[in-house]
């Protein structure tokens, strides 16, 4: 498969290099408008998708855009995620969570880190994907984070990599399993 690369990930591109199922429980961490909720909840139609983010107007879009394409497994959750406990799923719950351009905007990566592990089903797989510092399109706010420091923060919680995603020319992706 050749590298991707325009600017943006498209969800589906991601998607079909995962090993998805129809009915996974999946967390979207930092969902923004749904942009990868929407097109998760399409494969795995006999799980639920849980769109959460800190900005209730961003879970207001992904609510509306699922209603217009009558999608009905997309649960949103208004929460803080650098708060243990605050996206108020079960522990060992999920069988994926994405973080798609999230861990750049914290100052508290780690705690976002434990929040996933938390939720994450034994043998569940935590999706990273963030900017490259350096790249052409990268915020100059925010905190941008390494692959190398993605990978460390993810070894403290014992979250192992298992390989990386091919993506664009911005952004790196990596499948980590618990």
């Amino acid at each position: 498969m050749k590298k991707i690369t325009n600017v943006f990930i498209h969800p589906e591109e991601i998607l079909s290099q995962l090993d998805l199922h129809d009915s996974m429980e999946v967390a979207d961490f930092g969902c923004g408008n749904g942009y990868f909720s929407i097109p998760l909840a399409k494969v795995v139609v006999n799980g639920n998708v849980y769109a959460l983010d800190v900005i209730k107007e961003t879970l207001e879009a992904v609510e509306s855009q699922a209603n217009l394409k009558g999608i009905e497994n997309i649960k949103t959750i208004h929460c803080n995620l650098e708060i243990l406990n605050n996206s108020k799923l079960e522990n060992e719950s999920m069988d994926l969570v994405l973080m798609r351009n999230i861990l750049f905007q914290s100052q508290k990566k780690a705690e976002i880190i434990k929040e996933a592990n938390r939720v994450l089903k034994p043998n569940g797989k935590l999706i990273l994907l963030e900017w490259i510092p350096g790249s052409s399109m990268a915020p100059k706010k925010g905190e941008l984070i390494s692959k190398d420091e993605a990978i460390e923060l993810m070894k403290a919680e014992e979250i192992e990599l298992d390989k990386e995603l091919i993506l664009d020319n911005q952004h790196y992706g990596l499948i980590f399993e618990k």
